[in-house]
């Protein structure tokens, strides 16, 4: 449940693949508190809730100032008392470039514990972790964490239906791609009210979670937050669901359908 919790949240990220560094919006799209609240829903039940968190940091990496973002995610209901599961992240990115420089998480899931960290050097582009030392593909490598945030910074207004982009991101042990197309624009209904979305589908690849035609669906506010409202996942048996819960903290407004007059 984990993986796939965080596989709705954070591979909603736009980051090319090429070798050429990503220009980013002059000012964050979010601001020093932020919270963003989803639950997980398996069919009709909750079974997991994450709540994401933007905090202004007294850590400096390189004499750089820095925003923590933190994370959370949790089972729910009945899972929750035959799996229990209470994850921790944290992100500590730099406020200017929004490249992170260091990872860490905290994974309690049942008797299971396990704690990772990871150092980012972006101009030698290696990433130092418990685990060994990685060589990236470019000097804008990012964790889970990180590369959903400086995605939602990204000038995207002018993307066609058809699209597509490749998200590069470190995890575990290895540096990961995956392929993302843009579908469209939809209005989907949430707790938030009726969002005018950004609807994307990243690739798939099949084994234990996923079917050989299994399809996943993302919805991001369209509007200056970026936000990500909705995502879908159809796994070998029945789907999974994330929806948003709440906002607060936004720096922008939600692009909220009016009703015509």
């Amino acid at each position: 449940m984990r993986k796939l919790f965080l596989f709705a949240v954070f591979l909603i990220s736009l980051i090319n693949a090429g070798a050429q560094e990503l220009p980013i919006k002059k000012e964050p799209v979010f601001q020093a508190g932020e919270v963003l609240e989803y639950k997980l829903k398996y069919g009709f039940i909750t079974a997991a809730e994450g709540t994401l968190k933007v905090l202004n940091s007294d850590l400096k990496f390189d004499d750089a100032q820095t925003y923590r973002l933190s994370v959370d995610s949790r089972t729910a209901g009945t899972f929750d008392v035959f799996y229990k599961i209470r994850d921790h992240y944290d992100s500590y990115i730099d406020k200017t470039t929004l490249t992170p420089y260091f990872y860490q998480e905290d994974i309690k899931e049942s008797s299971y514990k396990r704690n990772d960290k990871a150092r980012f050097n972006q101009e030698t582009k290696k990433v130092v972790s418990n685990r060994g030392t990685f060589t990236a593909p470019t000097n804008q490598t990012f964790d889970l964490v990180s590369a959903y945030y400086f995605s939602r910074s990204l000038d995207i207004a002018r993307l066609k239906p058809g699209e597509k982009f490749k998200l590069n991101y470190f995890l575990g042990h290895e540096i990961h791609q995956l392929e993302i197309k843009f579908i469209g624009r939809e209005v989907i209904d949430t707790k938030l009210g009726k969002i005018r979305c950004l609807k994307f589908s990243p690739s798939i690849e099949p084994g234990r979670i996923f079917r050989k035609d299994s399809s996943l669906y993302l919805w991001i506010t369209d509007d200056d937050n970026r936000v990500p409202v909705k995502a879908q996942v159809e796994i070998i048996v029945g789907s999974v669901t994330m929806e948003i819960k709440s906002a607060k903290g936004l720096r922008y407004a939600l692009a909220k359908e009016t009703k015509e007059k």
